[in-house]
């Protein structure tokens, strides 16, 4: 029999684990192998589990096209079978979080051992020990991703197609692996997606967390770089910024960071107001984001170092915006706030602003390294600028935080931060930029200094400061505008009132509203854009885009809007049993 091609490899897979996962859940019901609803899970209605048998299979069926590689992926097989087992009995007998690590460090010492030479030297030594440190973190942090409907499949099927991309030629046979697992998973997320109608269970995630674990330190191993590493951390950034997020907010708490809680990004993210489809949807967009960089920077290498750091600013911003987000009853940074030090960070936190400094030295040196980059990439007088790029940035990083801080930059606020703010940033970075020019000028005569450098890198750090300081601001309005709690709302009348109904809206989750559109008598502003909310015709459209938009309420914004037309709003709303409602000001 020869070697299938991967594509037939990937579908074969998808649709024997699609099958196979009908057959298990039947059997599961059939058995009473349904994880109830706990206050620590997310789930609220029993769900039958052991899909992990499914996901087996259909890897299975996939790797029965590819036998000759058979004896390459014997140890990485191994190890998931391994982990399959532990996980089947922790489903059944429930093992305790020490006991599910010690199963993970143990199998991924056996894993190691197969990829290290007969003869190590110290230094080798001291990487396989941190080689099974990262398996074994890495099968945990997918086992704990696993806590919302499709989340744990859907991220690691596409970490799977990454790692497969990227380290094709370091896995070599090894490759049809994570291919079948792609397939696999696909054909699980059929039963996963929300609502899930089965779940993978602990056999499920310890197994598909030991095949990304193994592929990801396989891989790393045979390339021997710093790069191959970082492109795998880049891929794998969601489970691994999870698992760094719950435990490090858990321990702020002064709460277990071993005890399961509905406090992981997913959660949060449903409790700043997005849908359970819209917080996976978001969580593997950024590990599709995280891929496409890890892939970047192991074939691009230098050049691609900016993506990575944008990748890693973006992930950190979504990190600090969820844990503005309360998760323990009130309890949320309790010990830190208990600690001798406390006063001491609150004052470098809010009265100097130090997070912020510090993330303004990132984006001023991500963007004038990037400068340098997108000025002279193919060059050959590239690495002459940028020797002259690493003795000046130090100079650089003076100027611009001078200019920025100058400029009033850090006098504002990042939840009210928008365009009227964008003079304040375009002053701080313009000063920077004449401050930095003046500086290298006097220091080193303007010698191999290149003035477009300067002007790029201008324009890409105002960008990158507009883009982080407005980043809690777009994040609330996409929980808003995705949210499944919010109330879909016309706006009629899109004239001063209406506006202010509309900019309270996005800006105030509270209301539980998103403006889904205005209509409007003036037939003017007809299929325009106002407050970023479309215009969709006038009343004579109201019919029509209630069917269409699944529209809640509609909103009177102006006293005008009253007597014969008032009335045929409400019947038009009546028959399609949608509510009414009126803005009123009241000065008391």
């Amino acid at each position: 029999m020869g070697d299938a091609a991967p594509a037939f490899v990937v579908i074969v897979a998808a649709i024997v684990g699609a099958l196979v996962a009908g057959l298990v859940r039947r059997g599961a019901i059939r058995r009473g192998a349904v994880v109830p609803p706990r206050p620590d899970r997310w789930h609220r209605t029993p769900t039958p589990t052991f899909g992990g048998i499914a996901i087996l299979a259909g890897l299975a069926a996939g790797l029965l096209l590819r036998p000759a590689a058979a004896g390459d992926m014997g140890p990485l097989l191994a190890a998931a079978g391994a982990l399959f087992i532990a996980g089947w009995y922790d489903d059944v007998k429930q093992m305790t979080a020490l006991e599910k690590m010690v199963s993970s460090l143990g199998v991924a010492a056996f894993f190691v051992y197969t990829l290290t030479r007969v003869n190590t030297t110290p230094e080798q030594a001291a990487l396989a020990v941190a080689a099974i440190l990262w398996f074994g973190a890495i099968d945990n942090a997918i086992n704990l991703l696993d806590n919302m409907d499709g989340l744990a499949a859907g991220v690691t099927a596409m970490a799977s197609l990454a790692l497969a991309l990227t380290f094709h030629a370091e896995l070599g046979p090894v490759i049809v692996v994570p291919l079948a697992l792609v397939g696999a998973l696909l054909g699980f997320l059929v039963w996963n997606r929300h609502p899930a109608k089965l779940f993978m269970g602990n056999c499920g995630s310890l197994m598909v967390g030991g095949i990304v674990a193994g592929t990801a330190t396989m891989a790393v191993a045979r390339a021997g770089t710093v790069r191959a590493a970082i492109a795998a951390v880049l891929i794998l950034v969601v489970p691994i910024f999870d698992t760094t997020f719950v435990v490090l907010l858990r321990r702020l708490a002064g709460r277990s960071t071993t005890r399961g809680n509905i406090d992981h990004m997913s959660h949060r993210l449903v409790s700043a107001g997005f849908s359970e489809p819209g917080a996976v949807a978001t969580l593997c967009g950024v590990g599709v984001v995280g891929g496409g960089a890890g892939y970047l920077i192991y074939v691009m290498g230098a050049p691609a170092w900016p993506v990575a750091a944008t990748v890693m600013i973006a992930a950190l911003m979504m990190a600090l915006y969820l844990a503005r987000v309360p998760a323990y009853a009130g309890q949320d940074f309790q010990a830190l706030q208990g600690a001798p030090f406390a006063p001491i960070l609150s004052d470098l936190t809010f009265r100097w602003h130090a997070g912020e400094v510090l993330l303004d030295m990132l984006l001023i040196a991500t963007c004038y390294y990037a400068a340098y980059r997108v000025r002279f990439e193919g060059q050959a007088d590239l690495p002459v600028f940028l020797a002259s790029f690493a003795v000046s940035l130090p100079a650089i990083l003076g100027c611009q935080l001078a200019g920025l801080y100058s400029s009033g930059l850090y006098s504002r606020m990042w939840s009210t931060f928008g365009l009227h703010d964008l003079a304040t940033v375009l002053r701080g970075v313009g000063t920077g930029t004449v401050l930095s020019v003046l500086t290298v000028t006097y220091l080193y005569k303007f010698e191999r200094f290149s003035r477009s450098v300067f002007l790029i890198d201008a324009v890409m750090l105002t960008i990158a400061i507009l883009a982080t300081r407005s980043s809690f601001r777009i994040f609330g309005r996409l929980a808003t505008r995705t949210g499944s709690r919010q109330r879909r709302t016309v706006i009629y009348g899109a004239g001063a009132n209406g506006r202010l109904l509309a900019r309270e809206m996005l800006a105030n989750p509270a209301w539980d509203r998103t403006p889904v559109a205005f209509i409007d008598d003036n037939a003017s502003i007809h299929a325009q854009r106002i407050v970023g909310v479309p215009v969709r015709g006038c009343v004579d459209d109201l019919a029509a885009l209630l069917d269409r938009a699944r529209i809640d309420e509609v909103l009177l914004s102006s006293p005008a809007i009253n007597g014969p037309l008032e009335a045929r709003v409400i019947e038009i709303c009546r028959a399609h049993r949608v509510d009414v409602r009126r803005l009123y000001f009241e000065i008391r």
